[in-house]
């Protein structure tokens, strides 16, 4: 599964709760354009690919934006964020970007439109990218 969030991710580090909250919903309801109707949250194994693009150079550390979007999917997702057995976070300055061998339609989408966007994947194999 694969989605696009726009806007710049809110850091687990923010002082405004409300900020926090709305970074959430905008990711959940991101996310719900991904899912099939009938979908209920999985419990399996899961690994996330989050692929950050600022419009600038990034302010503040790419660890602080992980926790923020995991729990935004906990309870949609999957069941709950222990689920998760591998995170890779990534960020993509504008002077940082390279070309992707085989970007999906979706990570080519967040490639091609205007930033600051997030991109995200979910698989249920936490091996897929190691073998």
């Amino acid at each position: 599964m694969e989605f696009i969030v726009e806007g710049a991710p809110v850091s687990l580090q923010t002082k405004r709760a409300a900020s926090k909250r709305d970074w959430q919903d905008r990711v959940r309801a991101a996310s719900r354009f991904a899912l099939p109707s009938d979908y209920f949250a999985s419990d399996d194994r899961i690994a996330v690919t989050l692929y950050y693009f600022p419009d600038s150079a990034m302010d503040g550390d790419i660890d602080n934006i992980v926790k923020p979007i995991l729990d935004a999917l906990s309870q949609q997702v999957y069941l709950d964020d222990g689920q998760v057995e591998r995170v890779v976070v990534q960020k993509f300055e504008p002077d940082g970007i390279f070309r992707f061998a085989a970007p999906s339609s979706t990570l080519e989408k967040a490639l091609t439109q205007t930033k600051p966007l997030l991109y995200v994947k979910l698989s249920d194999d936490p091996f897929e990218e190691l073998a």
